[in-house]
């Protein structure tokens, strides 16, 4: 029954959309254990040697022994993007591009997971300046568009017989879910993930998707709170870590009456923050964008091995730069005494002496530490923190340098060949910009009142606001991440602010990486002046197309010669067809089709007047019955036969050295063309693979019919036309593609204004979209290219010139 099977179906799909959420909170599960495991073996080795050398003199080999763990580990993450090239960065861009429309390959391939999440295990793990929050998000997109497929190319031997979600539509919700939960699992705010999937990933939304996204990142977030909780504390099932990048609690000490979080004064101080924060993420980006312009031009074109040894590269600098910084450029600052009086609460207590733990001492006498290697001799989590709460002070110098260099190094970092993401480095730079500000503002204006902590926030805030441009999710997530709701307004306002200060220089951070490769993205809306334009200056008028029934060989040379995914159907407009009805079968085959499918307003009344049942109103086209020969007969008929010939032959653009514009004249370029229905390529090369097609001695009732299952059996890969063996198939034969096309697309007349073209498109989520005149014939088409911002851009100045 279908309202059984309804039922069924939305079953399925909470199950998949709960089971995606668990799988996702696993994979963030791994990366953390594993991060968290080579970084405290690592850092343990080279602190004990550096103690040691300290008094020895042996410094050099301490650095030695950092190099060759940050090297090794960074050679192993640049391996694995060798193997997956799409698994590189921060992959944000590339799922924004796919919950836009757009096929990036490889994108959601199990063996690109894999290698995200080996690799960034190991680049956070090699000491680089990036974060693994970033990959979690396209790695919970590539589990989301995984597993309700029940299949994989890399386990091909592995195959279920699963009839659900065979569309790219279904796939689509399920990715913007896996990234809602990747969101959730990396810093333990499921709203927040569901508003970041809805902001910045998905182009096509429903009532019912937020819904599932939100139980999804429920799933992920508590499943690997529950697993990370039993593992480091042992305490299963008591939910003490919510994400991967924990903020802390934010509370004033109980023995300090006039401290607050924030008052009122303060948000003057944060919109100015805000507004540095701009600028800084501005000047960040656009640095950003000039190396990976560099990078496009000298290190893509060359070897692979070449993209390697820059990652190497990297990873030297930056390990020296932390080691010199840390030994050179530290201060020794006196530990407060607050972090040592016993607190109340069990996670406070937990919390100071996390934070206790984290401090260095190199260099510096007892009751001391060094402030530098504090923030650089830790992993980036723990810098975050020490910079949030840690009651004692950094210099204002330490804190200038350490921004600075951060600054560079993350810049230079992003978009190596590694995965990387960009929050966590942020965050941290954003950090130790507010603590300087707070330190600034206690010590020269000697506002007493401030807390440090809050300062730090709003500076990490400002400076992720002003580089990746979110606002409300990214409220949402620093909101739930620090656990205080009286943070909404300033973190809110702050944002707002930032964005727009950055907005003012360049785009976003993952827009520009988009925009660099090339990639047709359409925003949500165009600007106001693109209405001058309407559908017929932006369509494209050279069709490529099909009739009802064609020739096998026409099929094939069409589909080998162009790369569109979908064609018009479509049959010719003649004055003399009854001649043809006589003569060749096949075109009286594709008349008689025409004559049956076209709406008259004769035929209409005639069947309206057999029934008294009201038939649905539809389009009726002025024609009349009998077609009447309404363009000028040919001079010669022969003239007319070859221009038919020739149509059934394979397309004179199959021959490199007769382009159409040379064979055909703009009277059979341009003939006038009845529109019937648009019509794949996956299912023309699917009624080729399977053999579905008719002898010209048979009538076309006798050509096999294939149902809906059988069609999107090979969903997603279908086979590709160059593989396919078509030595069975006589090229004579004839397939009627009618049963299976799209009879009703979505169509738009040439005059509607391209403000409306594009809404239909976005909002329908279309790839095709056919411009039809007022009689029922194409005169065009409509493709994501034809929409991007610097096409319109490009037409608009012709609509000028040509005014």
């Amino acid at each position: 029954l279908p309202k059984q099977k309804a039922q069924r179906y939305e079953a399925v799909k909470w199950v998949l959309v709960f089971a995606i959420g668990v799988c996702t909170g696993l994979v963030g599960l791994f990366v953390d254990f594993f991060v968290r495991l080579f970084t405290q073996l690592k850092f343990r080795v080279v602190q004990s040697s550096v103690e040691e050398c300290s008094e020895k003199g042996c410094l050099a080999l301490s650095l030695l022994e950092l190099l060759g763990f940050n090297l090794t580990f960074v050679f192993l993450a640049s391996l694995l993007v060798l193997i997956q090239p799409v698994a590189a960065g921060s992959g944000i861009p590339e799922i924004k591009c796919y919950l836009n429309g757009v096929k990036v390959p490889g994108v959601v391939r199990l063996r690109t997971v894999v290698c995200k999440a080996m690799g960034v295990l190991f680049s956070v793990a090699g000491g680089l300046f990036v974060g693994k929050e970033g990959p979690m998000i396209h790695s919970g997109a590539v589990v989301g568009a995984g597993l309700p497929q029940f299949q994989s190319i890399s386990l091909r031997k592995i195959q279920f017989n699963f009839p659900y979600f065979r569309s790219d539509r279904d796939k689509r919700d399920f990715v913007s879910a896996g990234a809602a939960a990747g969101v959730a699992a990396a810093f333990g705010a499921p709203i927040g993930g569901t508003l970041f999937s809805l902001e910045e990933g998905s182009s096509f939304w429903n009532q019912g998707l937020t819904w599932k996204v939100l139980f999804c990142s429920m799933a992920a977030t508590f499943t690997l709170n529950f697993f990370r909780s039993g593992i480091q504390f042992g305490s299963w099932g008591s939910f003490q870590l919510p994400g991967l990048l924990n903020f802390g609690e934010f509370k004033c000490s109980e023995s300090d009456k006039k401290c607050h979080l924030w008052t009122a004064v303060d948000l003057g101080f944060f919109i100015l923050m805000g507004i540095v924060g701009g600028l800084l993420g501005a000047t960040f980006n656009c640095l950003n964008k000039r190396l990976a312009r560099y990078r496009m031009r000298n290190v893509h074109p060359k070897p692979k091995l070449v993209r390697v040894l820059e990652s190497l590269l990297v990873s030297l600098t930056t390990t020296v730069v932390v080691f010199v910084a840390s030994m050179v450029l530290g201060e020794c600052r006196q530990m407060s005494s607050s972090s040592h009086s016993g607190n109340d609460t069990l996670s406070l207590q937990d919390m100071s002496e996390d934070i206790n733990s984290s401090i260095k001492t190199f260099f510096c006498p007892n009751e001391t530490y060094n402030d530098m290697a504090t923030l650089f001799f830790n992993p980036q989590e723990s810098a975050i923190l020490q910079l949030f709460h840690q009651d004692g002070t950094f210099s204002p110098v330490t804190l200038s340098l350490f921004f600075l260099l951060y600054f560079l190094l993350s810049c230079w970092t992003y978009g190596i060949s590694v995965p990387s993401g960009l929050f966590v480095p942020s965050l941290l730079c954003g950090a130790a910009f507010g603590r300087l500000v707070a330190n600034l503002l206690k010590s020269y204006i000697g506002l007493d009142h401030i807390y440090s902590g809050t300062f730090a926030l709003i500076g990490a805030a400002a400076f992720l606001g002003g580089v990746v441009r979110m606002t409300i999710s990214l409220t949402v997530i620093l909101i739930e991440s620090t656990n205080e709701i009286t943070y909404g307004l300033p973190i809110m306002i702050t944002l707002m602010v930032a964005k727009w200060t950055g907005d003012f220089f360049n785009k976003g951070i993952y827009d520009i990486h988009v925009n660099l490769r090339g990639v047709p993205l359409l925003e949500w809306e165009t600007e106001v002046e693109m209405d001058k334009l309407r559908a017929s200056d932006i369509m494209e008028p050279n069709l490529t197309y099909v009739y009802p029934h064609t020739r096998i060989q026409s099929l094939v040379s069409i589909l080998r010669t162009t790369v569109h995914h979908a064609f018009p159907v479509v049959t010719e407009n003649r004055g003399n067809e009854r001649e043809f009805m006589k003569g060749n079968q096949l075109i009286s085959n594709n008349i008689k089709f025409k004559k049956s499918s076209i709406l008259t307003r004769a035929g209409e009344q005639r069947k309206r007047s057999q029934s008294m049942k009201s038939y649905p109103s539809s389009e009726l086209r002025n024609m009349c019955d009998e077609h009447i020969a309404t363009e000028e007969p040919p001079e010669k008929e022969d003239l007319l036969q070859q221009m038919l010939e020739r149509r059934y032959t394979p397309y004179p653009n199959l021959y490199p050295d007769q382009s159409p514009s040379e064979e055909w004249t703009m009277e059979e370029r341009f003939r006038p063309l009845t529109f019937h229905g648009l019509i794949l390529r996956s299912q023309l090369v699917t009624l080729l693979d399977r053999g579905v097609c008719y002898s010209e001695s048979q009538s076309s009732a006798s050509q096999p019919r294939l149902s809906h299952a059988e069609m999107s059996e090979d969903y997603p890969r279908y086979p590709d036309i160059h593989d396919l063996d078509l030595t069975l198939l006589n090229p004579r034969m004839i397939v009627d593609v009618t049963p299976y096309m799209n009879p009703s697309p979505f169509t738009v007349s040439p005059n509607t204004h391209v403000s409306q073209v594009f809404n239909l498109f976005r909002t329908m989520g279309l790839r095709h979209l056919p411009v039809v005149n007022a009689v029922g014939e194409i005169v065009g088409i409509i493709t994501r290219h034809n929409l991007t911002h610097e096409f319109l851009q490009a037409r608009l100045r012709q609509h000028y010139q040509t005014i």
